[in-house]
């Protein structure tokens, strides 16, 4: 339940903190007191649109945060799911928003998108006002009250999934059947491109290697030349006086010095290992002219005109020759896809039809749930109407079967009501005026705080269009809800306030050319001052007093 309300810089409420006790709370007040701004204040903790306008003029940001206590298990195992930790079994949420038109929340202290904040407040708390009587007469709203009421959420979440799979393969069938000459001009297209690339069987690493090798082919005289120098240089040709000769030489010197100086003997191996080095070394420069005798005018042509070839490629299908052949690949499979496109329709089919019984399956489960839930739900909101003083209003549900699968099933629903005796059911939207609808709401509301299991249901003048001994049924209802559920009400009605369990009184007042807003928790005799003013009377009466004092007792003894 909410247990203590912070709202700063919210229209005339410079800062206000209320605590909140269990059971039935009244919140009442002068007509422009600050009633319905703590409602909105409520609605922003709840992920409401933020709106500038709320905030005070002159301030640059209003806020509001609630602490919550005896935290409900489904908001725990939400909290817990979604990473948080309750501390002394407490929650804080708050809401910041500032004029430059930022808006932040947070779970104790720590960030959280406004996503998040609307999912847990939901699960915590529930703001009934006039919207909801709008959303009550909306017919896309009715089949998810139903289901509320079922308690089918999960499984309707579970069929969901299912149809999004539904629309998934009928989108890829919808793609073979659309346009079945452009696949063909795409077969053909990709069929010239694939023996385009194949005519020149490329491999990779080839354009590389091609251009090495002419390469090598143009520099064939400087090579040769260069390479029968160094083996002159090394073997010393028919002279014999190259390098080889010569180290040669220096190293058997050396090594007849080993007698006298031995360090001369290793200096002498050097010169050796030397000498076997450079003669390996001239060896493998005459083995680079192996093929240099060829002519390279035809093969340089050769390669040239692949390499033109190659290029010719690269223009159409890719900067390397891996691209191209990448683009092959997928060209091929495109083709393959296009060529067996009957045999994968035909698979999408098989899939769709398993997807399509499963979901028809899942479906009628949910039907046969929602129409046992219909006749409960029925017989549960006409149970408190006739409490309500609406014993000759008559409430159905219209429960059809829609042609094709829907995110919600195969059912569509709508509330009906006859409101007078005799009277053909009508949906709602046509025949219930604004007292009934509020009563409608109500019963509707209760029932459904019973399955939800929220903690705190918030009421925002609930006795609109409705007076005397209906209001009092009205507050009588509330005081029930009350029994396992913190309920808070606005209300302006005398016969409503009088049965509440504690009574909170919204004045404002001009502090220092301001006017701000201020919250008293009435004792016994504030309560039949303000319960007596609610009544009516310029000036108030002592009978009027009297009269509060009787509705107060009386309502002790219900």
């Amino acid at each position: 339940m909410i247990f203590s309300l912070h709202i700063e810089n919210i229209a005339v409420i410079k800062s206000l903190d209320i605590d909140f006790g269990g059971g039935f709370t009244v919140l009442s007040g002068e007509t422009g007191a600050g009633k319905s701004i703590i409602i909105d204040s409520l609605g922003l903790l709840s992920g409401a649109r933020a709106d500038k306008e709320l905030i005070r003029r002159g301030e640059s940001y209003c806020e509001v945060s609630a602490l919550f206590s005896d935290i409900n298990r489904g908001a725990r195992e939400l909290i817990a799911d979604l990473g948080f930790s309750l501390e002394d079994d407490t929650l804080m949420l708050s809401r910041r928003v500032s004029r430059e038109g930022g808006s932040g929340a947070r779970l104790n202290g720590r960030a959280i998108p406004l996503s998040v904040l609307k999912e847990l407040s939901s699960a915590l708390f529930n703001i009934h006002g006039q919207s909801d009587n709008h959303r009550l007469l909306d017919k896309a709203n009715h089949l998810s009250l139903l289901d509320r009421f079922a308690g089918i959420c999960d499984e309707v979440a579970v069929y969901e999934k299912k149809y999004k799979e539904i629309l998934l393969v009928r989108a890829e069938i919808d793609s073979f059947n659309r346009d079945i000459r452009e696949n063909n001009r795409l077969r053909e297209m990709l069929r010239y491109q694939i023996d385009d690339i194949n005519a020149l069987k490329l491999k990779a690493g080839e354009e590389e290697a091609l251009t090495a090798e002419s390469k090598r082919l143009q520099s064939l005289e400087r090579i040769k030349k260069s390479c029968m120098l160094a083996d002159r240089a090394l073997s010393g040709g028919e002279k014999g006086a190259g390098a080889v000769y010569l180290v040669d030489r220096a190293a058997a010197a050396l090594s007849q010095l080993t007698d006298a100086i031995p360090e001369a003997e290793a200096l002498s191996e050097k010169l050796f290992d030397i000498k076997y080095e450079l003669e390996d070394i001239s060896s493998s420069a005459l083995s680079l002219l192996d093929g240099c005798d060829e002519d390279p005018t035809a093969r340089i042509d050769k390669i040239e005109g692949r390499l033109d070839a190659i290029s010719k490629l690269k223009r159409k299908y890719g900067s390397t020759v891996e691209e191209i052949i990448a683009y092959r690949d997928n060209a091929e499979k495109r083709l393959e896809t296009i060529e067996n496109s009957d045999e994968i329709k035909e698979e999408l089919e098989k899939r769709l039809e398993k997807l399509s019984n499963e979901a028809r399956r899942l479906a009628a489960a949910i039907s046969d749930k929602r129409r046992s839930a219909a006749d409960d739900l029925i017989a549960k909101v006409t149970e408190t109407l006739e409490f309500l003083d609406m014993p000759k209003v008559r409430f159905g549900i219209s429960l059809e079967p829609t042609a094709d699968f829907t995110p919600t099933g195969l059912d569509s629903a709508e509330f009906l009501i006859s409101a007078n005796a005799g009277e053909e059911m009508m949906p709602m939207i046509k025949i219930a005026s604004g007292g009934e609808l509020a009563r409608i709401m109500l019963s509707l509301k209760s029932v459904l705080n019973e399955c939800d299991g929220i903690d705190t249901a918030i009421f925002d003048e609930i006795d609109t269009g409705i007076s005397g001994k209906t209001s009092r049924k009205v507050g009588i209802k509330l005081r029930r809800i009350a029994e396992g559920t913190q309920v808070l009400c606005v209300t302006h009605s005398a016969q409503i306030a009088s049965l509440a369990n504690e009574h909170l009184f919204i004045s404002k007042s001009e502090v220092e050319g301001r006017v701000q807003t201020a919250v008293r928790r009435l004792d016994d005799e504030g309560r039949v001052e303000e319960i007596a003013r609610i009544l009516g009377g310029i000036e108030i009466s002592d009978l009027q007093r009297s009269a509060a004092r009787e509705m107060i007792e009386e309502g002790k003894k219900l």
